[in-house]
């Protein structure tokens, strides 16, 4: 059996629900499965309930989309075994949710103004059940539209580009400030949680684990599509380093996500749930 540790569902930027998804671990032969919404607890305890109907050990879980400041660099910080609803929770990310809902629609008007065939409306569809609006969902229309065959790739890039080395952003960049990764952590752990760094290599994340792991960082994600052979490596040196869990997951957003994957690769097996449900009992 094996442990996917980071999936997303229709609740946040992925493209298949928790139903779904269950039925694909079961084919997988998944038994333990992580899900790990962006910013939200939403109907986690649900899935808790109905995951064990049929067999899965579901962990509640959330992936909180932070910054680190003093480097200029997106963190992104796993939480496993969190209090649903918790309010430190709530209350670090009820904003980021609502500023990216509302960027969205900032997006969406700045596309029309540029001249491209898109309605909010139909964005909307495409979030549906969900927290709010996400870039991938104003891709899809585009894609529906025909100015594209993929969610990332070169218009994704022209569209949303942050604008770095001197260049200007893209037309659609909406600007998102985001919580401290250092406050994303200790959330967690006021919520019960254990947190783990999420894909360090892919927003080069290694530099600031000595203080992350100061603040009470108890992981890291070793194993993730987007890391190379020299990700992993550095990732488990610091994992011996700090006394950090190596985890891992393929990151699963389904038609949403930047590479193709199977949900339950990259899994990191068994001990790694293990090695967090004891970091949960200390």
């Amino acid at each position: 059996m094996k442990a996917e540790l980071h999936c997303h569902t229709k609740l946040s930027d992925g493209s298949f629900t928790f139903d779904e998804i269950v039925d694909m671990a079961i084919q997988e032969g998944v038994s333990h499965l992580a899900v790990t919404n962006h910013d939200t607890t939403r109907e986690l305890e649900e899935m808790v309930s109905e995951g064990r109907s049929k067999g899965i050990e579901v962990i509640p879980g959330i992936e909180i989309s932070a910054y680190d400041y003093s480097r200029n660099r997106r963190v992104h910080i796993l939480g496993y075994y969190i209090e649903p609803g918790s309010s430190a929770i709530e209350a670090v990310c009820a904003p980021l949710l609502e500023q990216r809902h509302e960027g969205c629609r900032v997006a969406v008007n700045r596309l029309i103004d540029a001249g491209y065939d898109i309605r909010w409306e139909d964005v909307l569809k495409y979030a549906e059940g969900g927290t709010g609006v996400y870039k991938q969902h104003i891709m899809h229309v585009l894609i529906d539209k025909g100015y594209t065959a993929t969610i990332y790739g070169d218009l994704y890039k022209k569209l949303f580009s942050r604008g770095q080395n001197g260049e200007r952003p893209g037309v659609a960049y909406i600007p998102t400030e985001y919580v401290k990764a250092t406050d994303a952590i200790q959330a967690i752990l006021q919520a019960g949680g254990v947190p783990v760094l999420a894909h360090p290599g892919q927003y080069r994340n290694f530099e600031a684990v000595p203080e992350l792991a100061a603040c009470g960082l108890q992981g890291i994600e070793v194993w993730h599509p987007l890391h190379g052979p020299d990700d992993e490596v550095r990732a488990q040196e610091l994992a011996l380093q700090f006394d950090l869990v190596m985890t891992g997951g393929s990151d699963f957003h389904g038609f949403y996500g930047e590479v193709d994957v199977k949900l339950g690769s990259k899994s990191p097996g068994l001990a790694a749930v293990q090695a967090i449900q004891a970091r949960k009992r200390s």
